[in-house]
């Protein structure tokens, strides 16, 4: 995982998540293999801001059914990014 969009898969945007990023605070989907140092590096490369704080969570996969049988979605992890105080906003998240 050499490449920084490997890592980051994509921006999660939700009503919570976008009261967060006014506290500069951001949430991405990201590869499951990937730990806290390694998206960190990746959002710093990509976005080109200083990351202060990484907090990940394994979400797990919803239960799913169809008819008699059941199945479940693919488990997934998401990453919260903080960025420093003096780090400029990431305008991914800007009019949405």
């Amino acid at each position: 995982m050499n490449n920084p969009h490997d890592i980051i898969l994509k921006p999660l945007i939700t009503e919570r998540s976008m009261m967060q990023a006014e506290e500069k605070k951001y949430t991405f989907k990201v590869d499951k293999n990937a730990n806290k140092y390694q998206i960190k590096d990746a959002i710093e490369e990509i976005f080109d801001v200083e990351v202060e704080k990484v907090s990940i969570m394994n979400m797990q996969g919803k239960l799913k059914r169809m008819g008699r049988t059941q199945g479940r979605r693919a488990s997934w992890k998401k990453a919260i990014i903080k960025l420093t105080p003096g780090s400029k906003e990431i305008k991914l998240f800007e009019n949405v």
